[in-house]
């Protein structure tokens, strides 16, 4: 299924996927492909950074679930309930985010760029972590990292991305956008997946 351009409906289908993930982990404490993080942790990243740049941005404040440890499923499903009701809201249509590092952007396609792109990405985080299918859509992959090449030494400056893990040059898209942002896509879990 190809994903919508339109950030409200891409963000059901991205954040529908990432869902169904959340509730097919039968372990959260397993490690991911992030160092130093548990599947747990891939959840608590998405729900701890996003509504602090909502609000600062926008001034709209998410309602906040269960903590992360006490209930991740919970935990995640309350904080995608909140970001799908911002967008599905026609003021959203008028609405503006700043943020000293990207200026005024439209609210829908801040959400889009930012928060919808790193929850497509995390996915692969979070599958891998737990053995499910991490297949990802191979048209959003090369979408992405056709707009992250062209600002790499902005992305690696930021801290946010670890240094690009080298991958066959005949490699899939998929391969390659986990490698740009520092994943290594060959990466697998040492500890058994119930």
């Amino acid at each position: 299924m190809a994903l919508s351009d339109r950030p409200a409906e891409r963000h059901r289908q991205v954040a529908g996927l990432f869902t169904d993930r959340v509730r097919g982990t039968r372990s959260w404490d397993v490690p991911s492909p992030v160092a130093d993080w548990a599947a747990r942790d891939v959840v608590r990243h998405l729900t701890d950074w996003f509504p602090g740049f909502l609000a600062s941005g926008a001034g709209i404040e998410l309602s906040r679930g269960p903590s992360v440890d006490e209930n991740p499923v919970a935990a995640w499903q309350v904080h995608c309930d909140g970001v799908q009701a911002v967008l599905d809201d026609p003021e959203t249509a008028h609405r503006e985010l700043t943020n000293p590092h990207i200026g005024r952007v439209p609210l829908a396609t801040a959400i889009d760029q930012f928060y919808t792109a790193d929850v497509f990405m995390h996915t692969w985080d979070l599958s891998r972590a737990t053995g499910q299918d991490d297949r990802l859509d191979p048209d959003f992959c090369a979408q992405l990292l056709g707009g992250m090449e062209q600002m790499e030494q902005i992305l690696r400056s930021s801290g946010q991305y670890g240094a690009r893990v080298d991958v066959p040059g005949d490699a899939d898209t998929q391969t390659k956008l986990l490698g740009f942002i520092g994943r290594d896509p060959f990466w697998r879990n040492a500890e058994p997946v119930e």
